[in-house]
């Protein structure tokens, strides 16, 4: 029996609850968050989410801006703080960007809930 919509919603938001920030990386994060971007004038930092309400199955944040230094960026992950804290995981990038000189980098993250 697939799942209802509702529950979809449901599971999305509490996965999105979880998530407060997300960081971007120069190659796989990994388990660890491995690769996270650094420096930059302005400087990179972790950038906070904000979640709208589940629909569909798919929690979706708002869209952020990163300020990078030069360089190919891959993947992006997501934590629970904006220094330190736990790393949650990572996906690939929907296309991998290189930057030359500093730029920016503009990250959407989603959490689909399949139904099957």
């Amino acid at each position: 029996m697939p799942l209802l919509d509702s529950e979809r919603n449901a599971i999305a938001d509490h996965q999105a609850s979880r998530l407060a920030y997300v960081s971007l990386h120069t190659a796989n994060p990994g388990t660890t968050g491995a690769n996270e971007a650094s420096g930059g004038s302005p400087a990179y930092a972790r950038k906070a989410l904000s979640f709208s309400a589940a629909s569909g199955g798919t929690a979706t944040a708002a869209e952020v801006t990163f300020d990078v230094p030069a360089g190919t960026y891959t993947h992006f992950g997501v934590w629970t703080a904006a220094t330190g804290g736990t790393f949650r995981g990572g996906n690939p990038l929907s296309a991998s960007t290189t930057i030359n000189p500093q730029g920016q980098i503009k990250v959407t993250v989603s959490i689909p809930v399949t139904a099957a």
